[in-house]
């Protein structure tokens, strides 16, 4: 007696489902994406040879753009609101002159001892702001500072 062999049954997977739930996980993450809000200040940065990388949070960031007018912003919204009020909360940075800057550092730190200061000068900002934004920095007692460059690849 000869055996009989059994027919292969074809698997059909259906793939509509597995598209619905790519698709809302697409939709999701466009929805609930938020995207970097416009730089206040445009600045052109200068270049060097050096990599350090800056922290992620408690920066206070001043920007001298190449007109020589001073800017200061902080990483926090809520530090934001208490320096320069309400209007300012979702700002990048305020507009300063020296003067005022000395007081806003301090009080900045006061609020947050642990922010670190970083520079960013643009790289044809007249010499004349730099070094006023160091000198309020010295009277500020704020020694330690970064200034960022853009890396030089060509080196």
């Amino acid at each position: 007696m000869a055996k009989h062999k059994k027919g292969r049954v074809n698997i059909r997977i259906d793939m509509t489902p597995m598209v619905d739930v790519t698709m809302l996980l697409l939709t999701f993450f466009m929805m609930t994406t938020q995207f970097k809000p416009p730089e206040e200040v445009e600045v052109v940065l200068p270049l060097s040879h050096s990599e350090f990388k800056l922290p992620e949070s408690d920066i206070m960031m001043i920007y001298v753009n190449k007109e020589g007018k001073i800017y200061l912003g902080v990483d926090s919204q809520n530090l934001m609101e208490r320096l320069f009020g309400k209007e300012n909360r979702y700002k990048r940075a305020v507009e300063l002159n020296k003067d005022a800057l000395g007081n806003i550092l301090i009080q900045a730190r006061i609020n947050n001892p642990r922010l670190r200061t970083v520079i960013k000068g643009d790289k044809g900002a007249p010499y004349g702001p730099m070094e006023d934004v160091m000198d309020v920095l010295q009277k500020a007692k704020i020694t330690r500072f970064n200034l960022v460059t853009d890396l030089d690849k060509g080196a």
